[in-house]
């Protein structure tokens, strides 16, 4: 996933919401949280939209990743930019706070 999506730029392919968030939700499942965070990072740098989808699966990657911590900045960033919090979202930050021993 990662490599196609830097096969993305070298092909003069912008991406959008929709690729981020796929390359972040494959990074979660793998798990690469860090590698997750920096592309749910780049999306804010490169003004790129960041929905609901992609907050669940950077949370869901901290989360995996055991980083409670992590995953509640997330979930102020969600709000700060008045993002739809949902079940998924808290779900994961429940489940962080289980494994990170909250």
């Amino acid at each position: 996933a990662l490599h196609l999506f830097s096969m993305m730029g070298q092909s003069q392919v912008q991406p959008n919401t929709v690729t981020f968030g796929a390359t972040i939700s494959a990074c979660e499942k793998c798990p690469q949280w860090e590698r997750a965070l920096q592309l749910f990072h780049l999306m804010a740098h490169s003004e790129i939209e960041r929905n609901t989808i992609c907050f669940n699966a950077a949370t869901s990657a901290c989360e995996k990743g055991g980083e409670w911590e992590k995953s509640f900045d997330i979930l102020r960033v969600m709000t700060q930019n008045q993002v739809q919090l949902d079940t998924i979202t808290f779900s994961a930050a429940i489940s962080a706070c289980e494994k990170g021993g909250q």
